[in-house]
C-alpha cells in the first residue's frame, strides 16, 4: 500500500481556516489541541503536526489499517499525536479519556478514504471485482453482502433513494431480490452486472457508473454514516473552546447538507422574535467561515480526481454555551 497515492483535499485550505485558531497557546496557556476526526492515511495530520509545531493532535479512525499506516507515518511526530480507534460521534468520550476538557481545533474529511477506495479487497470500489463487505471497521458491523441479502425490498429501495439519490431504486431492488433468491449476492461484479442489466439504455447514458450511486447507498448504510455525522458534528462543536475552529470536507449533497444545518443553527440567533435586547443565552454560538461551501479549485480537480465532488464548510466558536 503506497502511501504516495494519497493526496489529502483541499489542504491548503482547510489549514488556512484552523490556522488562526492553532496559532495561539489554549486557554491556559497549554499547547493548542486539534482533532482529526477522520485519520485515513493521515496526510491532513501529517500537515498539521509539520505547519503547527506547538499543537498537539489527537486522531481517530475506525479502519484499522488505517491507524496502522498513519502511525507509521506519523512517528516522526512522537507524543504530539495521540491516535485513537473510535468512530467519530465517540469524540467526547474520547476527549474525556484523554483529559481534555476543549480544543482548538476540528477537522472533519468525510466519506471514504483514498486506502479503502485502493484496496481492491474491501469492496467499496465498483470498478473492480471484490468481496462486497464495505466495513471502514472490518472488526463490527454487518457487511454489504448482508444488508443485499436480507434487507426487505422496501427498505432496499428506500437506501438506495434516500443514501444514492438513485432513481432507478425500484427497479435496481426487484432485480436484486429476484437474484437473491437464486444465489446470495457476495461480490461487487455480479452487482455492477446486474445493475447496469437493469437499467433502461437513457439512465445509463449520464452520470458516470451506473453502479456509482447504489455502491455510495450501501456504504452510508453498512457504516451509519449519517446518523454517526448527526452526532459528530454537533459533538465537535461543543468540544471547541471559544475561538475554536472546525473545517468539514464533505463529498456528496447528504453529508453537506447535515453539515450546513448543525452549522447555520449555531450561528443563528435562538431568542423569540420581537425582543429588544437579545439576552446572552440566545446570541449565536458560531460564526460562519466561509460563505456558503467553499469548492477545489480547477487545478486540484486537475491533479486530483477525489477532489471534485469536495465541499468546505468552516465555523468558529465565538460564546460558550449558557446554561
Amino acid at each position: 500500500m503506497s502511501q504516495t497515492r494519497h493526496v489529502p483535499v483541499m489542504l491548503q485550505r482547510c489549514l488556512d481556516l484552523l490556522a488562526p485558531a492553532l496559532e495561539q497557546p489554549a486557554p491556559g496557556g497549554g499547547a493548542p489541541v486539534v482533532v482529526d476526526c477522520t485519520l485515513g492515511l493521515g496526510g491532513h495530520s501529517e500537515a498539521l503536526l509539520t505547519r503547527f509545531p506547538e499543537v498537539r493532535l489527537v486522531a481517530l479512525d475506525r479502519d484499522t489499517e488505517a491507524l496502522r499506516l498513519a502511525g507509521e507515518r506519523l512517528a516522526p511526530f512522537g507524543d504530539r499525536a495521540t491516535l485513537v480507534h473510535a468512530v467519530y460521534d465517540e469524540l467526547p468520550g474520547v476527549l474525556g479519556r484523554l483529559g481534555i476538557p476543549s480544543v482548538q481545533g476540528v477537522l472533519f474529511d468525510l466519506g471514504v478514504s483514498s486506502m479503502q477506495l485502493d484496496e481492491a479487497g474491501r469492496g467499496f470500489a465498483y470498478a473492480q471485482d471484490a468481496p462486497l463487505d464495505m466495513r471502514m471497521d472490518q472488526t463490527t458491523g454487518i457487511s454489504a453482502a448482508e444488508v443485499l441479502n436480507t434487507y426487505p425490498a422496501g427498505e432496499l429501495v428506500r437506501i438506495l433513494r434516500a443514501y444514492g439519490e438513485e432513481k432507478q431504486a425500484k427497479r435496481i431492488v426487484s432485480a436484486v431480490v429476484r437474484e437473491r433468491e437464486k444465489e446470495p449476492f457476495t461480490t461487487s461484479a455480479r452487482l455492477v452486472e446486474l445493475i447496469r442489466d437493469s437499467l433502461p439504455q437513457a439512465a445509463k447514458r449520464t452520470g458516470g457508473n451506473p453502479a456509482k450511486r447504489t455502491f455510495q447507498a450501501l456504504r452510508i448504510e453498512v457504516n451509519g454514516e449519517l446518523s454517526v455525522l448527526e452526532r459528530a458534528v454537533p459533538a465537535a462543536v461543543a468540544a471547541l473552546a471559544v475561538g475554536g475552529r472546525i473545517a468539514v470536507l464533505s463529498y456528496h449533497s447528504l453529508e453537506d447538507r447535515l453539515v450546513k444545518q448543525v452549522l447555520a443553527a449555531g450561528a443563528a440567533t435562538t431568542a423569540p422574535p420581537g425582543l429588544p435586547v437579545v439576552p446572552e443565552e440566545y446570541q449565536p454560538r458560531l460564526k460562519l467561515l466561509t460563505r456558503g461551501a467553499e469548492l477545489p479549485t480547477e487545478e486540484e480537480v486537475t491533479e486530483n480526481r477525489r477532489a471534485a465532488p469536495a465541499r468546505l464548510r468552516g465555523a468558529q466558536r465565538i460564546r460558550e454555551d449558557v446554561s
